[in-house]
């Protein structure tokens, strides 16, 4: 059985990793008048690596609470 204390500090660094994500776009592309859309068009160009790190870094928490999730849950991946 999973430890519920693991699995709600591996859920805050998701959550952490995603903010950091988010904030990285916030503070690099300029949002649309309504300020909640991201204005693609009108962007600075994006350093690419960046991206790729922050991506990463949420996709590798993603997996890793999903295998937790499938392991406890005895459901095929």
């Amino acid at each position: 059985m999973l430890d519920k204390e693991m699995i709600e500090m591996e859920l805050s660094k998701l959550i952490e990793i995603r903010t950091d994500f988010l904030d990285y776009l916030d503070e690099n592309i300029p949002k649309k008048d309504n300020n909640i859309e991201y204005d693609f068009k009108n962007n600075p160009k994006l350093d690419a690596q960046k991206i790729h790190e922050h991506f990463f870094k949420l996709d590798y928490q993603a997996r890793k609470i999903r295998s937790f999730l499938v392991q406890e849950l005895g459901i095929k991946a």
